[in-house]
């Protein structure tokens, strides 16, 4: 009698876990980095996305970088194209970037009608502070001829202030 009340009621918990829907990946991180570009005194996020199979044509990523010189997120959108195998994200520049402080990267996708497919939250460090970058970018156009607003009247580089 107990194996005819046992049979029915683990096959009722069997069937509820099938129905159970597993969160499908469409996209997982590749690689993210701060990017510190001396010679135009620019720093900024660089955070490269894998395209998994499922991923649908035409969904839409965004990005949502903190600011490290605080106020609201900085926001990238990048459309997701049929050949594309990888989405790569740059930030606007950023300015006040200090050294092992984790900064947040919100990255949400949508597919075409804008429901939300995939999230991923992360964070990103630095080894680099921002004020080791020049003030002004270095050079004037594509040679190297020095700007004038990047040295001060003693030849040395102008840098960055520490920020607050």
């Amino acid at each position: 009698m107990r194996t005819l009340v046992m049979i029915p009621a683990l096959l009722a918990l069997l069937l509820a876990a099938g129905c159970q829907r597993q969160e499908k990946d469409y996209m997982s991180i590749n690689g993210k980095i701060f990017i510190f570009n001396i010679r135009q005194a620019s720093a900024f996020y660089m955070l490269t996305l894998n395209r998994l199979p499922a991923t649908p044509d035409n969904a839409v990523v965004t990005a949502e970088f903190e600011d490290p010189a605080g106020g609201p997120p900085l926001v990238k959108r990048q459309k997701v194209f049929p050949k594309m195998t990888r989405i790569d994200l740059q930030s606007p520049d950023l300015d006040c970037i200090r050294t092992g402080k984790p900064y947040r990267i919100h990255v949400t996708l949508r597919d075409a009608s804008g429901a939300v497919l995939q999230t991923i939250d992360t964070t990103l460090s630095s080894t680099l502070d921002s004020d080791m970058l020049p003030q002004k970018a270095l050079f004037d156009g594509p040679a190297y001829t020095k700007s004038k607003a990047a040295f001060g009247p003693d030849g040395k580089i102008r840098y960055r202030r520490k920020c607050g």
